[in-house]
């Protein structure tokens, strides 16, 4: 145990390591598999190859706005003490990682898919595990890249910063905050890089899907996935760039910037504990860590036997053991690492107010996805009342769909809003933070969950096109079905850890910036809390707009080949996939340049020009705003989706049954037509929206501080005084001197 204990800064990185080992096992099991036969794999290589000329069209950009950005990050790191030229470097590792965490899992989900089509020849079970084995290399991927990365550099820049320069000065010194403040540069490159994998997959994803749909279903009469359809390829392709690759970027940022934002806070707390005084930093990462192997554990509990068995309590099944699991590890390491006593900000709390604020964290999230599945699941009442509205016209499945999104707010705000109150309660701006570090613990599995549902997509594409028995289709759509359902839980579960998320951010924020209080009766900062929450509106009204024009195009192909190339129609002619492909990837790459750009340059614009607080006011606005946006959207989406979906089944209304082709279907895939950018682009985009705003502001914060950084003590206002390891607070008139 003394030798666990101290090593533990070393443990974390071998976590990591262990996912990644997990990751390579998994991946070459998938490999193993059948891939079906010749025309089987030649689909799928058309799918495969569509995903890597989208991401490498979208890397050579990035590779671009990567170079600039670490030169940027590199001169300001010269420009105050508590910052490093070294951040640059961070910003291109983490660059890179994200990036390398999207390809790992388009890369698998490519080959998964086919193997999966095969394996559903043969049964349910089969198809389940090969398709969820390939989701679960992202997840697992995605998190051991994470662990690794975050663990290893931690301890590069605590060695550099704090142990080599003056490691008497103590945790919550100058040094330490150099260290964080670099590190921070890590999770900066992860979420720009989620930022634009995110919308130029959705866009890219969308255009397709639009396409596919309008001209193949509702015009010509086949459907999306039928070897006919010029753009059913593009389809297929744009499941893998939004959905995986685009997912994984997302959920990778959102794992960094939540246990960064703990680790920053956590540099506050004052307190004495056995491990130099870094527990409650090294605890977000260790929580991660073991996160990481109980999600690897429970993904041995998904599995299904027979036929009639269901997929979804088998996912289930997986993911209340993980999060069971993480629960009990996280007191156990609470007990260990944590002293009995710390404080931050003023805020008294035990280790087991911070073990409830995690449990709180935990419950959450299996709150807001609960909630979601409801709002989204086929047979449930809101879906439900989608598709008896579709039975008047196309207005009327519209105004139903939108009624659902808006409704399917309340009850997630309220649980948030619960959460951050009871998690503030217990341990207070660190509880608020380690309780969504406590939520994205289990992030291998909420992730491998998701990525499911596009492999199974695929699958079923893959299916269709090679015109096999019903029986597989039925299979197939099976695990479609449920795989639509986690995509959308998975949502919103990501929107939830944004929220969390960006609050401790901001909090982070407030106390490198020096200021105490964001004071909306001053005249500017109501003006920034108004342009923050504007900010949502006009990002998702690029990115929608953006699908429209990508889509417009996609439909004018569509209908060109349909028109000029004889034969397709009779199978006697095939359908030039490869140019809806290209449509599809310039319009993405051209598209998500704008949405990125007002993430990053607007809090530079208005924290330099009107300063911290103004700045702090613009990303409440945006937090507030952007959360409410990314519920109503991915929910209004997922709810249109399955009540298309429904129809395809068949549905009872009025005491008449209804299927596909039928004046209800066709008013159902204009819903979902509308919300397919709804839930895939802009709805998914918000959370990197506001994760992103809060880390560039994070980034800035000692460039336009008004005050020393909380955890650093000021005596006469004047002259700053270094500080030791912690063990007691003297208050004098407003400062706080912290002594030894």
């Amino acid at each position: 145990m003394e030798f666990l204990q101290d090593n533990l800064i070393y443990l974390i990185p071998v976590l990591g390591l262990v996912g990644i080992i997990t990751m390579i096992i998994k991946s070459a099991w998938v490999v193993k598999q059948d891939a079906g036969d010749e025309n089987m794999q030649v689909l799928a290589g058309y799918i495969a190859d569509g995903a890597m000329a989208f991401l490498r069209a979208e890397w050579k950009i990035l590779t671009y706005f990567a170079v600039i950005g670490a030169i940027l990050l590199a001169y300001s790191g010269t420009l105050v003490e508590t910052s490093s030229p070294v951040i640059a470097i961070s910003f291109l590792i983490g660059a890179f990682t994200s990036a390398f965490a999207g390809y790992v899992g388009m890369r698998i989900a490519t080959k998964a898919n086919v193997r999966t089509t095969q394996a559903a020849r043969t049964s349910l079970a089969k198809a389940l595990k090969v398709s969820f084995t390939g989701g679960s290399v992202m997840g697992i991927g995605v998190a051991g890249l994470a662990v690794l990365g975050l663990g290893s550099l931690f301890i590069v820049f605590y060695q550099m910063y704090v142990t080599s320069s003056n490691p008497a000065e103590g945790v919550n010194g100058e040094q330490m905050a150099k260290a964080l403040e670099v590190l921070a540069g890590f999770s900066l490159g992860a979420e720009s890089i989620a930022l634009f994998a995110r919308v130029g997959g959705g866009i890219y994803t969308k255009a397709a899907d639009v396409g596919a749909d309008l001209v193949g279903k509702v015009e010509a009469g086949i459907p999306e996935d039928d070897v006919r359809n010029p753009a059913t390829i593009a389809d297929n392709v744009g499941d893998n760039v939004g959905d995986v690759a685009g997912m994984g970027a997302d959920l990778f940022g959102s794992y960094v910037a939540t246990i960064l934002a703990t680790m920053v806070l956590g540099r506050e707390i004052v307190s004495v504990d056995n491990f130099g005084g870094i527990a409650p930093i090294l605890l977000p990462m260790l929580i991660a860590g073991l996160g990481l192997i109980f999600s690897i554990i429970a993904t041995f509990f998904v599995r299904i036997k027979n036929e009639t068995d269901s997929v979804q309590t088998a996912l289930n099944m997986g993911n209340w053991s993980s999060i069971i699991m993480t629960a009990i590890a996280s007191f156990f390491a609470v007990r260990w690492l944590l002293p009995e006593t710390m404080s931050i900000r003023g805020f008294d709390f035990t280790k087991t107010d911070v073990f409830m604020a995690i449990m709180v964290g935990l419950v959450v999230g299996t709150l807001m996805s609960l909630i979601t599945e409801y709002y989204t699941a086929m047979g449930k009442r809101p879906v439900m009342s989608i598709i008896k509205q579709s039975s008047t016209g196309h207005a009327t499945n519209i105004i139903a769909g939108l009624a659902v999104g808006m409704e399917s707010t309340v009850l997630p705000i309220l649980v948030l809003a619960s959460g951050i109150y009871g998690a503030h309660y217990f341990a207070g701006l660190y509880g608020v933070a380690i309780a969504a570090a406590g939520m994205m613990a289990t992030t291998a599995m909420q992730l491998a969950i998701d990525a499911f549902g596009p492999i199974a997509d695929n699958a079923g594409g893959i299916a269709e096109m090679s015109q096999l028995p019903d029986e597989v289709r039925h299979r197939t759509d099976n695990l479609d079905a449920v795989g639509n359902t986690t995509a959308a839980t998975g949502k919103g579960f990501a929107i939830a850890s944004a929220a969390l998320t960006s609050l401790a951010l901001f909090a982070a924020f407030v106390g490198i910036a020096g200021i105490d209080r964001i004071d909306i009766y001053k005249a500017d900062v109501l003006a920034g809390l108004f342009v923050g929450g504007m900010i949502p509106y006009i990002f998702s009204a690029l990115c929608i707009s953006a699908v429209g024009r990508a889509a417009m195009d996609m439909v004018q192909e569509v209908r060109r080949q349909f028109r000029e190339i004889p034969g397709i129609m009779e199978y006697k002619a095939k359908p030039e996939y490869e140019k809806c492909v290209a449509i599809s990837t310039e319009a993405s790459i051209r598209e998500m340049m704008l949405p990125g750009a007002i993430a990053l340059i607007v809090p530079l614009l208005v924290g330099f020009s009107f300063g911290p607080e103004v700045l702090g006011g613009l990303l409440a606005g945006v937090t507030v705003s952007g959360v409410l946006m990314g519920m109503f959207q991915s929910n209004a989406g997922g709810a249109w989706d399955n009540a298309k979906k429904s129809f395809e089944k068949g549905v009872e209304i009025n005491g008449e049954m209804f299927f596909k082709k039928s004046e209800p279907h066709k008013a159902s895939v204009t819903g979902d037509t509308v919300g397919d950018p709804f839930k895939d682009t802009s709805g998914p985009s918000m959370n990197i929206l506001i994760k992103l705003m809060s880390i560039v502001s994070l980034i800035i914060a000692p460039h336009i501080a008004v005050g020393p950084a909380e955890g650093t003590a000021k005596v006469e206002t004047v002259k700053e005084v270094k500080i030791a390891s912690p063990v007691k607070t003297v208050a004098t008139e407003n400062n706080i001197l912290r002594l030894k």
